[in-house]
C-alpha cells in the first residue's frame, strides 16, 4: 500500500476509534454512575465508576470491530464496551429492582444523546464564529463524534437484550407482562441480536436521521458539516 493511502486508512480507523473509545466509556460510567446513586456500589467496588477507558475496553467490542467496521463495512459501525456489573440487590428499597435497572440502563444511551448534543453545540458555536473551515481534522473529529453518539444512543435503546432497551422495555411493564417478556428475551435474545447485528444500520436508519436531524436543525447547523 502506498505510504498516502497507509496515511489515510490510520487516519480513517483514528476518527472513528478515538470517538468510539470515548463515547463506549461515557456509556459505561453512566451506567456505573446511576446505579451507585441508586445505592448499588458493585462497579464502583470493581473499579468501572472511572472514565478511564482501560476499565471499560473490551478488545473484541471497542477496537477490534470498530476498526472492522470502519474499513469493509460500507459506512456502519457497531462496538460495545465490557458490560458494567450491576446488582438490583442493593438499589435503595424506594424503588423497585425492575424500576432500577430501567433506570440505570436507560443512563447510557441517555449519556450518549448528552455527548452529542454537546457535540453539536460546540461545533455549532465554531462554525457560526468561522473557525472550523480552518479546523478540518477537528471537524471531522466533531462530526464523527455526534455521528457515533447517535449511533450508539439509537441502537442501545432497541428493545433487545442485553441492549440497554430491552430492560428499559421492562421497566414500564408489571406482574406476568414484564416476567413473560423477560423470559421471551432469555429464550429468543440471542437470535435476534444476530438479527440487529446483521441489519443494523436498517433498524436504526429513521430514527437515526430524526435525532440527528432534530440536533443539527435546534443548533442551525448544514448537514454538510458531518456528511
Amino acid at each position: 500500500m502506498p505510504p498516502n493511502n497507509l496515511i489515510h486508512e490510520i487516519a480513517k480507523v483514528g476518527l472513528v476509534l478515538v470517538p468510539m473509545i470515548l463515547s463506549l466509556t461515557v456509556h459505561e460510567y453512566a451506567h456505573a454512575w446511576s446505579a451507585r446513586k441508586l445505592g448499588d456500589d458493585t462497579a464502583k467496588m470493581m473499579g468501572r465508576l472511572t472514565l478511564n477507558p482501560m476499565a471499560h475496553i473490551d478488545l473484541l467490542g471497542t477496537v477490534i470491530l470498530p476498526i472492522f467496521f470502519t474499513l469493509w463495512g460500507g459506512g456502519f459501525f457497531f462496538g460495545w464496551a465490557k458490560p458494567v456489573p450491576i446488582n438490583p440487590a442493593r438499589f435503595t428499597r424506594r424503588i423497585t429492582m425492575r424500576t432500577g435497572m430501567m433506570l440505570t440502563a436507560a443512563a447510557g444511551p441517555l449519556s450518549n444523546l448528552v455527548l452529542a448534543t454537546l457535540s453539536v453545540a460546540f461545533m455549532a458555536f465554531a462554525y457560526h464564529q468561522g473557525w472550523l473551515s480552518g479546523l478540518v481534522t477537528t471537524r471531522d473529529l466533531l462530526a464523527r463524534l455526534v455521528m457515533v453518539n447517535v449511533s450508539l444512543a439509537v441502537f442501545n435503546l432497541i428493545p433487545v437484550g442485553p441492549l440497554d432497551g430491552q430492560k428499559v422495555v421492562s421497566g414500564f411493564l408489571s406482574g406476568n407482562t414484564a416476567l413473560a417478556w423477560e423470559r421471551f428475551n432469555q429464550q429468543y435474545g440471542s437470535w435476534l441480536i444476530l438479527g440487529v447485528m446483521a441489519f443494523g444500520s436498517r433498524i436504526i436508519a429513521i430514527p437515526f436521521a430524526l435525532v440527528l436531524g432534530s440536533l443539527l436543525q435546534l443548533f442551525g447547523l448544514p448537514s454538510s458539516l458531518l456528511f
